[in-house]
């Protein structure tokens, strides 16, 4: 079953996600798009990709169509503003971008795109597979089983948690995973407009389902409970309740199918992506991660050493009966073997961290939102100790964790020991001076 790990993205919960990550300094390309949504995203499918490494993956998106549960409660997500314009015209690029990585996209008129992950997560559960729902919405939970996990998002610099039975009950205080249907029945959820009970928060839901087992059975029950006023919240909002659990449950019956060959994840479009990269002006991804010409490749990186080669020297003798087409043709850049690879990890961090400590001299290059050194934002930062390789820390999208992030490398800069070599070094030290490191 490890070889069978599907991974089925919540795409509209990730999007937004990416684009309020920016809401204070949102990004813009030369034609003046809003790109912050885009390009948030795009980074976590890279980093998805390149550490996760899954066998079969898909995208799942809402819909604007009502749903069966707009159809049963009106007011459901009511609340809710229109989506950003900014937002709007995000979406088709991200479709594309989705599209040019060959990852299926998976909708269904009628229903959201809960309900398309639930039922693919059921189906593959049946085929054996391991399958990881990336979204940061901890309704998810109530669909967790042994083989089914949440690969929820964090805040920090790690960049998933994994859910699974275990941390979904503790972290809801729960016997198994549905009963988080029956909390959502009591303290509704304010996200969806889903009513719930007034009055019962989550503290008092917990409570009561520990002692009842199931919204239906405290209903049928409600005599027992010893709380005067929350006796009578139940048998006055009994309906109400009810409804708010039915609201709160994700279907697994959508009729949508898994194919296992269809989301089978291999390559992506090297042509599609180069040209996406070239309009949206994603030089970071564009230049770190796919090399502008060949992109690099989502395989293991090469295991971080402190006893590396000279930044400039080559240690292969040269051949003497090469002729001067091999030289030339060894010495295009295209042809050379090259491996970048993405540091985001704390694990990669630390990696990247002694590996500059225990170097002679780094190269490294600032990555940056613009040029204008006093407007612009410090997106990461590429560094190489060995010709062919480089790493480029990504910086998270936090910007007080960015902050404690760089200051781990503030040492190395200060180590005059170090050789720091670089091109326009008195702007990339202008922007650290400037960013973070003081």
């Amino acid at each position: 079953m490890e070889d069978k790990r599907l991974f089925l993205v919540d795409a509209m919960a990730m999007i937004y996600r990416a684009f309020f990550a920016f809401a204070k300094n949102p990004r813009y390309n030369s034609q003046k798009l809003n790109t912050s949504a885009i390009f948030g995203f795009t980074l976590s499918l890279i980093d998805l990709l390149k550490n996760e490494k899954p066998s079969h993956i898909a995208v799942a998106i809402d819909m604007a169509a009502p749903t069966f549960r707009h159809i049963e409660f009106t007011a459901y997500k009511a609340q809710r503003e229109k989506m950003p314009e900014d937002l709007s015209l995000a979406i088709p690029y991200i479709k594309r971008i989705i599209e040019a990585f060959n990852i299926p996209l998976i909708f269904k008129e009628g229903f959201e795109a809960d309900d398309v992950i639930g039922t693919l997560a059921k189906q593959a559960e049946k085929e054996g597979f391991q399958i990881y729902m990336v979204t940061p919405d901890k309704d998810f939970g109530q669909l967790v089983s042994d083989n089914i996990f949440i690969f929820k998002p964090s805040k920090g610099p790690k960049p998933y948690e994994k859910w699974g039975v275990k941390e979904v009950c503790s972290r809801f205080d729960i016997d198994y995973p549905m009963q988080l249907t029956d909390l959502i029945g009591l303290w509704g959820d304010a996200a969806d407009n889903i009513p719930g009970v007034p009055g019962i928060g989550e503290v008092w839901a917990k409570k009561l389902i520990k002692q009842f087992g199931s919204l239906e059975n405290l209903i049928a029950n409600a005599d027992q409970v010893e709380n005067l006023k929350i006796r009578e919240k139940i048998k006055n909002f009994s309906d109400q309740a009810l409804l708010s659990k039915r609201l709160g449950i994700i279907t697994t019956e959508v009729p949508v199918n898994f194919d296992e060959m269809s989301f089978e994840y291999s390559t992506y479009n090297k042509k599609d992506l180069t040209e996406l990269f070239d309009e949206l002006e994603f030089r970071a991804l564009a230049k770190r991660v796919f090399d502008n010409s060949q992109p690099a490749s989502f395989s293991e990186k090469p295991k971080l050493s402190a006893t590396q080669s000279d930044l400039f020297s080559d240690n292969t003798p040269p051949n003497k009966n090469e002729d001067i087409e091999d030289i030339i043709e060894k010495a295009n850049i295209n042809s050379l073997p090259k491996v970048y690879s993405l540091v985001s990890t704390p694990e990669e961090v630390t990696d990247l961290l002694s590996l500059l400590k225990n170097s002679k001299s780094f190269c490294f290059d600032t990555e940056t939102t613009g040029l204008e050194i006093t407007k612009s934002e410090l997106v990461g930062i590429a560094f190489s100790v060995k010709p062919h390789e480089a790493y480029f820390l990504t910086l998270p999208q936090n910007y007080g964790i960015a902050v404690d992030l760089l200051k781990n490398f503030l040492p190395l800069f200060e180590n005059k020991t170090i050789q720091k070599i670089g091109q326009n070094l008195k702007f990339d030290i202008s922007m650290l001076k400037n960013s973070v490191l003081t």
